[in-house]
């Protein structure tokens, strides 16, 4: 494990890198999450193309930020982003859900020089149920068994890896996943995608509650070189879930952009 101190804070980071190449493919999980979503790309992707995977501040083995829940803690997630990005010259961000909305403000905002998008399991507005964040708020493990039902993180997967994401978001504790999903309940880019100039995959499991594909074909007509891809038998974490499909989606998606 690596890390990088930037903004007063340290930010954890995984590099896998099998024999690939090109530059690497960052990876910037959810909300609630850590790396660890991004297991089979470590592995199996890391074979075709360089893969990082970071923890955002406050999750996993990263240092947290003291920040109000919003716009402000997404800028800081995305100074997580581009120190690590910066450290690894990376060159394509993956971004699933809270990541996701974290690579579309970077893409939209900020003059770094990534190649490419996958927007993974995301859109460009991410409304939250008023009961799920006020479970987040005050019963955490209610929260926990809604996100853990069918058809949200999860459509039909391993039961390891609903153990693993279970775990994950427990260990990082009540305050932080309320904190990222109040932050993605007021995002909202819908009227800035037409100034995207990197192409992107819009990339969705076909049974995504959370993010469901209507989001994602938003996405990809409105960005003015975005592709759209739909997984079947997957929902929110089509990475772990169906990381074959997932991986050859993101391998396509590069090579037809030339990236």
């Amino acid at each position: 494990m690596e890390r990088v101190t930037h903004h007063g804070r340290t930010t954890a980071y995984r590099v896998a890198d099998r024999g690939g190449s090109g530059s690497p493919l960052l990876c910037v999980h959810g909300s609630g999450g850590t790396k660890e979503v991004w297991k089979a790309q470590l592995g199996r992707l890391a074979s075709h193309r360089p893969v990082v995977a970071l923890d955002l501040s406050g999750h996993g083995d990263s240092e947290d930020f003291d920040a109000d829940p919003g716009w402000e803690s997404l800028l800081a997630y995305a100074d997580d982003v581009l120190a690590v990005a910066d450290e690894t010259d990376a060159g394509v961000l993956v971004g699933n859900s809270l990541g996701g909305a974290v690579a579309l403000q970077l893409a939209i905002e900020r003059d770094h020089g990534f190649d490419g998008l996958v927007l993974a399991g995301t859109g460009a507005k991410l409304p939250v149920l008023d009961d799920l964040l006020r479970w987040l708020e005050s019963d955490f493990d209610r929260a926990l068994e809604f996100l853990h039902g069918p058809d949200r993180l999860f459509h039909d997967a391993d039961s390891r890896y609903v153990e693993l994401s279970t775990e994950t978001m427990a260990a990082v504790g009540q305050r932080v996943p309320r904190r990222d999903f109040a932050s993605c309940h007021e995002f909202d880019v819908r009227d800035r995608l037409g100034d995207i100039e990197v192409p992107a995959l819009a990339l969705v499991g076909e049974h995504d509650h959370l993010t469901p594909p209507e989001y994602h074909e938003e996405l990809a007509d409105r960005i003015p070189d975005g592709r759209y891809r739909e997984l079947p038998d997957a929902a929110h974490l089509a990475m772990l879930e169906r990381p074959e499909a997932f991986n050859d989606a993101v391998l396509d998606f590069l090579d037809d952009a030339g990236i």
